[in-house]
């Protein structure tokens, strides 16, 4: 705080006290007095003054009551008493600075008047008229002083809070917000998306079981359908569950893997999706992942999960898909690549879908490079996510041409 702010803080009194004293040595040593320097009398009671008001600067009330003891001594035994009257005056402002009740307030100041009033006992009416005027700056001044810093600190302090509140009642509209936007989400992937995957799942299922002469492949197809399904549908729940109670879920790894600890175990998870689904996963995983930050994180678990769907998808469930994740000098570097066997499943569209794609619009936003495209034994998708202080801006990347004659999978 500035020296301005706490010469008039009530939390600092000590301020005020150390600026009075020196003001009244200055007095008493500079200022000419008429014909004959300050006497000793004079000089103890400013001594004692300056005493008392360190000593109980914490209790401005008995600082008032010793200060205007003092002037009534210094009123009967000294001529020159400015020292103790302006001691008293001050006393009076710190009472009316940090005074609880009015009452205190305006008790001290009559107690000041009668005090001031003392020095004209017995002078003439036009004397008595001087020293009451002299009384308007004496108890006036300090008291409307002491009124308007009073008064200066209750504005801020309101001002403050009603600023509190403001950011209290914005956050709170914030939440209410987000939680109606979550709730909206939800509503139309439970009522929209999930009845339609839900219907799809039922339709394939009721078709395998009805049509019992069917070709092994195109069974196969059936049953990758349904698996699929099933599996999006269990997707679809898990994240309506979220967008609806975010903080239900917060032992699902998949779901909380923007948590960086949580990162391994969501990668482990979708491992083992993939393993369950009939693909050979061999997996290099570092430990250093476990403190990615939670952008880089989630696109890793992301672009795992869409690498080995493709590999059981278009590789073949017998395929061996090896997945390398590193961390070197900051950069995360991933790669997942397959044996190729088992091709392509009949029945798969051509031109397949936008896996890819979306796997390398996660990479560019992060500044990274992705590379897919065939290999001498299968397929091989890999990229080098940056490390976040010097993460470049990269360009759009191509897909490298599979050699003539090699039959390529097509993108998820």
């Amino acid at each position: 705080m500035s020296w301005p702010g706490r010469l008039f803080d009530m939390r600092d009194p000590v301020v005020r006290m150390a600026l009075l004293i020196l003001a009244g040595v200055q007095y008493l040593l500079f200022v000419p007095h008429a014909d004959r320097p300050p006497t000793p009398t004079q000089w103890i009671l400013a001594v004692l003054a300056f005493t008392v008001g360190l000593a109980v600067h914490r209790w401005p009330v008995v600082n008032l009551l010793a200060q205007a003891a003092l002037l009534t001594v210094a009123i009967s035994l000294v001529d020159d008493f400015t020292i103790n009257q302006v001691g008293a005056s001050w006393a009076l402002l710190e009472v009316t600075i940090c005074a609880r009740r009015a009452r205190t307030i305006w008790l001290s100041a009559a107690l000041l008047v009668v005090v001031d009033l003392t020095d004209s006992l017995g002078d003439p009416a036009g004397q008595v008229a001087s020293g009451a005027v002299g009384l308007a700056l004496e108890v006036g001044v300090p008291v409307l002083l002491g009124l308007v810093i009073r008064t200066n600190r209750e504005l801020s302090r309101q001002a403050v809070e009603r600023a509190l509140a403001e950011q209290r009642q914005h956050a709170s509209e914030s939440r209410a917000a987000r939680a109606d936007e979550r709730s909206a989400i939800a509503r139309e992937l439970h009522d929209v998306v999930a009845h339609h995957v839900a219907s799809m799942v039922l339709r394939v299922g009721v078709a395998r079981h009805v049509l019992t002469d069917l070709d092994p492949r195109v069974g196969e197809v059936f049953d990758d359908v349904h698996g699929t399904g099933t599996a999006a549908l269990a997707e679809l729940r898990r994240l309506v569950a979220v967008l609806r109670n975010p903080d239900g879920v917060r032992g699902d790894a998949a779901l909380t893997a923007i948590e960086p600890s949580a990162l391994p175990a969501a990668i482990g998870a979708s491992i083992d999706r993939a393993r369950q689904a009939g693909v050979t996963v061999e997996a290099e995983l570092d430990p250093a992942i476990g403190a990615l930050d939670a952008v880089r994180g989630m696109a890793v678990l992301r672009l795992t999960q869409e690498a080995l769907t493709n590999v059981a998808k278009h590789a073949g469930t017998s395929a061996l898909a090896h997945l390398v994740v590193a961390v070197r000098d900051g950069s995360v570097h991933w790669e997942v690549t397959d044996n190729g066997r088992g091709g392509v499943p009949v029945g798969v569209p051509a031109g397949g879908g936008h896996g890819i794609t979306g796997m390398r619009e996660r990479v560019e936003v992060l500044g990274g490079r992705l590379e897919a495209g065939p290999t001498d034994t299968g397929w091989r998708v890999r990229t080098v996510l940056p490390a976040v202080a010097s993460a470049p801006v990269a360009s759009v990347p191509r897909e490298r041409k599979a050699p003539a004659g090699t039959p390529a999978p097509e993108p998820a």
